[in-house]
């Protein structure tokens, strides 16, 4: 028979087995029943939960919640203390304030895709080691920052605030910020003090915003000497904004704007570009030596340019054909002239080998544009630019038989039809200008246009009421003469002085008047008709003509009983749910007697004040382009 164990040895193993017992009954050590719990990661996101644990394993690290209904509320305190925590998912919630539960040891944060609408400076003071900050897709306006909301936030290196209600760049940023995103807000001016502070910045992305060249100060960007990635996507610029950073610019994405032209040292010492992207402009032609400091590009696009491959375009031909072994270049396809058309620029030879016997020098545009002067950017808040010695043309410059007649109209107090015709068939576009004059000639701003060569009109949109302006339309080639020019003024009532190149033709301004007298007159007509065909649905079904049979002849509204009636102004019975407003009916369409039930009605407000058809998050999600064409000042847009 062997020995029994000492006493001793028998109470020390009691010991070990109660200390063991108690650990594993702590509910703070268990995984809680509704996550799954893997080596420090607890995975509770889409489980439709309304809060979040109140109990978490010790080991906890990456806590995931998203994709639930948590609400603000649903936050415990309890989450303060678990400063094991270093990455927390809380994004596609219900949160509509920046959450104060946290505890202080996170690094990163997934907000994305709430309602929060503030970011106050004491919730953010209680997360002092945050480097990654995610709030896209949130209802963030630049006036709900509050003053120094970042002041605390030392560490933070990234910032993520696309499609939010952003109509400036954020002021008192971090300076260890390293990547910043702001994309799809409304954001319509950079002023010079915008970056301040910011020199660690390494990628900017400001796609689908409002900018314009007249509202981005000449120095805007020149303070970011670290900055790798610039994308400017989807806005309204006329050319690449002044003095871009250019020591470590790597990748520059200006595609879907308004570019029509590139000044020829806008690219100048960006000796570490690798990636310049230009599609979808209006580019015809690029100024000679443009690349001549892009020793490091890889990739160069031009897709979608009307490109006009005559001698201007020479050089870049050369170019593209010596830097073919180091540089994919991709989109460079002709568009006029027609003996051209469609073919890649690099696969053209004698069409442009002739200008070589020719030695015609560069294809100027007409006009003011012959100065090579870009479209203005001038200071901020200066959108006048002062120009002495730029004379635009006036109507009575001097031209020797014009192959151009050119007709003005105001058609409104802040838009002008602009028409002409051509003497003869055109390949190539047409250069519109047009200038706004003030109390002297020289001082304004000249605004250009291409259009194409087969369309003979334009409307001139957003215009000063009750100004003059001069207008030109000039050809493209180097051989076409000094563009003719007419000068009209917008008045109040929508009429305006003409001077014109050719007669009108007064029958179609008579022929438009009937039109419109028509179109009213038919309008009035079908207003009536429904007007009378709503009074007569009305009077039958008040009489009980429209349901005179079935079960509905049966209903009577005297008959409701006290508990019929529900909230808000919702009455039921049996047979007809009817709601106070618009006139819903719910109504039964068999001769069965529907059985009692309960309806609820809810009225859904989409977060982010977006459209309830809401798709994915692409590149061209919530791009504010909508807002423009819809004509829709910035000062009407509000998120309720």
């Amino acid at each position: 028979m062997a020995p029994l164990p000492p006493p001793e040895l028998c109470d020390w193993l009691v010991l070990a087995v109660l200390l063991v017992s108690a650990v594993l009954s702590d509910p703070l050590s268990r995984c809680p029943l509704e996550c799954r719990c893997d080596a420090g990661f607890i995975y509770c996101n889409d489980r439709g939960l309304t809060a979040a644990p109140r109990s978490l394993p010790p080991d906890a690290s990456v806590l995931y919640l998203q994709n639930n209904r948590i609400p603000n509320s649903g936050l415990p305190a309890e989450l303060r203390g678990r400063t094991s925590l270093r990455v927390v998912y809380l994004y596609g919630n219900q949160l509509d304030q920046f959450p104060s539960e946290l505890p202080p040891s996170l690094r990163e944060l997934h907000l994305q895709d709430n309602n929060i609408r503030s970011l106050p400076r004491a919730a953010l003071a209680r997360l002092p080691l945050l480097e990654k900050l995610h709030l896209d897709d949130n209802s963030v306006s630049t006036a709900s920052i509050e003053e120094d909301a970042f002041r605390d936030s030392r560490r933070l290196k990234l910032l993520f605030l696309s499609r939010n209600h952003l109509s400036s760049i954020p002021s008192g940023l971090p300076p260890a910020l390293e990547e910043l995103r702001v994309d799809d807000n409304r954001i319509s001016t950079v002023p010079e003090h915008a970056f301040r502070g910011l020199a660690s910045l390494r990628r900017l992305v400001m796609d689908g915003n409002l900018l314009a060249n007249q509202r981005i100060a000449d120095d805007a960007f020149a303070r970011l000497g670290n900055l790798t990635e610039l994308s400017l996507v989807r806005n309204s610029l006329l050319a690449p904004p002044a003095n871009l950073p250019a020591p470590r610019l790597q990748r520059l994405y200006l595609q879907e704007n308004a570019i029509g032209h590139v000044p020829r040292d806008a690219l100048r010492g960006m000796r570490r570009l690798e990636r310049l992207d230009l599609s979808s402009n209006n580019l015809t032609s690029l100024p000679t030596g443009l690349f001549r400091d892009l020793d490091s590009l890889s990739q160069l696009l031009l897709r979608s340019n009307p490109w006009a491959c005559g001698c201007g375009l020479l050089w870049l031909r050369d170019w593209v054909r010596a830097a073919s072994a180091s540089v994919n270049v991709r989109g460079l396809m002709c568009q006029s002239p027609d003996r051209v058309r469609g073919m890649a620029i690099k696969d053209i030879t004698t069409e442009i080998d002739g200008c070589l016997d020719q030695q015609q020098p560069l294809p100027a545009p007409p006009g003011p544009a012959a100065t090579q002067l870009p479209p203005p950017q001038g200071s901020l808040f200066t959108l006048k630019s002062k120009r002495p010695g730029v004379r635009m043309p006036g109507p009575d410059s001097p031209s020797d038989g014009p192959s151009v007649s050119l007709t003005v109209k105001p058609v409104s107090p802040d838009s002008i039809q602009v028409s002409w015709r051509a003497a003869a068939p055109r390949a190539s576009s047409f250069r519109l200008s047009w200038l706004r004059l003030g109390a002297s000639p020289a001082v304004g701003s000249i605004t250009e246009t291409l259009v194409q060569g087969d369309r003979r009109e334009y409307l001139l949109t957003a215009l000063e009421p009750q100004s003059t302006y001069i207008i030109c339309v000039g050809g493209m080639q180097p051989h076409d003469e000094t563009p003719v020019c007419a000068k009209t003024a917008t008045s109040e009532a929508g009429g305006g002085e003409e001077e014109r190149g050719s007669p009108l033709d007064r029958d179609s301004d008579r022929l438009g008047v009937l039109s419109l007298a028509g179109v009213i007159g038919g309008a009035t007509a079908l207003v009536s008709l429904l007007l009378i065909f709503s009074i007569f649905c009305w009077y039958s079904h008040k009489s009980g003509l429209l349901l005179s049979s079935g079960p509905q002849a049966s209903y009577s509204r005297g008959s409701r009983k006290g508990d019929d009636y529900l909230e808000a102004g919702t009455k039921k019975d049996n047979s007809i749910l009817e709601v106070r407003g618009p006139g819903l009916q719910m109504t039964a369409l068999n001769n069965q007697q529907p059985p009692r039930e309960e309806y609820v009605i809810h009225t859904i407000f989409p977060s982010n004040g977006t459209s309830l058809y809401r798709g994915t998050h692409t590149v061209g999600y919530g791009s504010n382009r909508g807002y423009r064409e819809g004509d829709i000042p910035d000062i009407d847009y509000y998120h309720t």
